[in-house]
């Protein structure tokens, strides 16, 4: 069942809840996620961001994940992740996206702003909802890394990162009161990638965003690693959408590097199964998520 993203805020703010939102940049991790959600009956989020086209142009995927939802037995929201571009989220809304994110975080505060107003007036055409982010989780989501393993690892763990920028709540209650968006991202102390240290959340951003701007639905990125009691904390503050994408296709990497492991030498190894065993252990790592994040 194919349904925009303030449908699904609507259904997490009614039974004070997180939804999990999940990239699905293959096949494998959208069939997943599908059936983790199916098997559950819970809600779900598929999501696309603009930094996976190396891995899978969105005009292929896209149209597969439209379609895919609304043949799904639970309510699916289609969205774009991360969108750089206007050119970009209206490629993605003219092939039936439910839902586009304007990510203009590392941009001055007025550009961001003017981006997002253009945003909504595109999405308010196709009855698409949106959703925007102020402050920033770090250089890892701006994609200013610099080549080699060190940075790498540097923007992995989140550590003494200076370009995280945390959400000021004053200004996000005039940011959405101004846009009209129908979510927001918000920075409040995680970190895309693999932790190597444990995050540390101010949960009061949160529950500053939501009173200053009418309870609106906070977004957490960086959602992968973080404890169970944070999360359960995370959504007692007023976050109803969670980003979750590494840790699920890590487990779906080690399930495959296992199956290889098995297969005795000079047996035929067949790429189908390890598809079929990383996609199960996607699925069941989604599963795992979506539970916490619907408090069960």
């Amino acid at each position: 069942m194919l349904v925009n993203l303030k449908e699904i805020m609507d259904l997490a703010e009614r039974n004070q809840y997180a939804v999990g939102s999940f990239n699905t940049p293959n096949l494998e991790s959208l069939e997943a996620v599908i059936q983790a959600a199916e098997e559950l009956a819970l809600p779900v989020i598929i999501q696309f961001a603009q930094c996976h086209e190396p891995w899978i142009p969105l005009e292929l995927i896209g149209p597969i994940m439209v379609e895919a939802a609304k043949k799904a037995k639970v309510p699916v929201c289609v969205h774009l992740d991360h969108g750089e571009t206007l050119e970009y989220l209206q490629s993605a809304l003219d092939m039936g996206f439910t839902s586009i994110m304007y990510d203009g975080s590392v941009l001055p505060y007025e550009e961001n702003l003017e981006n997002t107003k253009k945003a909504v007036a595109m999405a308010a055409k196709t009855g698409a909802s949106v959703e925007a982010e102020l402050g920033s989780m770090g250089r890892r989501e701006s994609g200013d890394v610099a080549e080699g393993a060190e940075a790498a690892d540097a923007a992995a763990t989140g550590a003494d990162d200076e370009t995280k920028i945390y959400t000021d709540p004053v200004r996000a209650g005039i940011f959405v009161k101004e846009t009209g968006i129908d979510a927001l991202a918000c920075s409040f102390g995680t970190t895309h990638g693999i932790y190597l240290t444990e995050p540390k959340l101010d949960f009061g951003v949160v529950e500053g965003v939501r009173a200053q701007a009418d309870n609106i639905p906070v977004v957490m990125h960086g959602g992968s690693g973080v404890s169970k009691e944070d999360y359960r904390k995370a959504i007692k503050a007023g976050v109803r959408k969670i980003n979750y994408f590494t840790y699920m296709d890590k487990s779906g990497g080690n399930a495959a590097a296992e199956y290889v492991k098995s297969v005795q030498p000079g047996a035929p190894l067949f790429f189908s199964s390890v598809m079929m065993a990383a996609r199960e252990a996607m699925k069941e790592n989604v599963k795992e998520a979506m539970k916490m994040f619907a408090l069960r």
